[in-house]
């Protein structure tokens, strides 16, 4: 009898250690959020394909993938959750949210810049003139705002000329159809697609008027481990590659991006259309090294600034931002927005 109390024991013990190596070896879970639009759909896809899973393994990381309806609540868990290691945003929010917050942030994958994708879209007016003292339903504080910004600007319009207010991404699109006949609204795809559609009204400005001003990043936390960035990054461009092929592979990889976004294929094929895809990363790091990206950073940190996003700092100065030649704009001392080419490159190489 007490032997067999004893090999009990001994089973029991040995069960406990290899419950614990296989712990050790599977190590921890990293997560990273997304929401739903246009040029991040492939994660969808990615995730269910089994593709997202085939690179953690080669890396030896476990990430998981989730899906946030709202996407000012996927920021806001990016900032607040440490098991959340990585996020899908413009390089907007990413210097308002976690950058100025103080979690230091790098952009792995500059995925596409909208070029339609965003509008500025109200009943009852054909141009941006029409529009001066009307409500504008947004997200506020966030690129809807910026686009309405530049919108009014470029047509010599103040920003005091309206108003704005707050409508999360996952409403707009029921609000603003049922709003009275004065309504306007600023939101990107799938709801931009379904608010043009609206009888009476017109998209009277959108972010191909403003190209590469708006970018659709995947960024990480700066010190997630080497092997989460590779696996996202080698994930993110064998999408890229069955997304932009040919044949069976991509029509289904296609379909599901569509249904995911909750529209036709049609639909999405439309909503790709306005959105400037960097599939091919040599295309992505060419963008990432130009000497423009920097003026439009500091374009995008003066509207920034200005309408108080950078939590009572003196100067917009107060965060930096790196770039790939190891310039940097603003603070050299509280460096929080850097942006690299190092795991683009390695997929340009074929070394992912």
């Amino acid at each position: 009898m007490k032997l067999s109390v004893l090999l009990a024991a001994v089973i029991a013990l040995a069960m406990g250690g290899i419950t614990q190596v296989r712990a050790q070896a599977e190590g921890p879970t990293y997560k990273m959020v997304w929401s739903h639009y246009t040029g991040w759909e492939p994660w969808a896809y990615a995730d269910s394909s089994g593709i997202l899973a085939k690179n953690s393994k080669k890396y030896g990381v476990n990430i998981k993938v989730e899906l946030i309806n709202d996407y000012g609540e996927s920021i806001n868990r990016y900032v607040t959750d440490k098991s959340v290691v990585g996020v899908t945003i413009t390089e907007m929010d990413a210097l308002t949210g976690p950058c100025v917050g103080g979690v230091d942030t790098t952009v792995v994958v500059v995925g596409d810049y909208s070029n339609g994708n965003d509008g500025i879209v109200a009943k009852n007016a054909k141009t941006i003139e029409d529009l001066k003292g009307r409500t504008f339903m947004l997200v506020e504080n966030s690129v809807s705002h910026y686009l309405l910004y530049r919108g009014l600007g470029i047509h010599k319009m103040p920003i005091t000329d309206v108003k704005t207010k707050n409508v999360s991404d996952a409403d707009i699109s029921s609000v603003f159809t049922a709003a009275p006949l004065d309504a306007a609204c600023v939101t990107w795809n799938p709801p931009l697609m379904t608010v043009r559609q609206v009888k009476g009204a017109t998209e009277v400005f959108d972010s191909s008027k403003i190209p590469g001003e708006i970018q659709d990043l995947l960024v990480v936390k700066t010190d997630a481990p080497e092997g989460v960035k590779k696996a996202l990054t080698a994930t993110w461009y064998e999408v890229m590659k069955i997304m932009y092929g040919k044949g069976a592979n991509t029509d289904a990889a296609l379909e599901f991006m569509a249904k995911s976004a909750g529209g036709t294929r049609a639909e999405f094929d439309a909503q790709l259309k306005t959105t400037f895809m960097f599939n091919d990363p040599a295309k992505a790091i060419e963008f990432t090294k130009d000497k423009k990206l920097s003026e439009i950073a500091d374009y995008v940190r003066t509207f920034c600034f200005d309408r108080g996003l950078y939590n009572g700092a003196s100067s917009k100065d107060s965060v930096g931002i790196q770039f790939p030649d190891g310039s940097i704009l603003g603070s050299k001392r509280n460096v929080k927005l850097r942006y690299t080419t190092t795991y683009m490159q390695l997929a340009a190489d074929g070394k992912l």
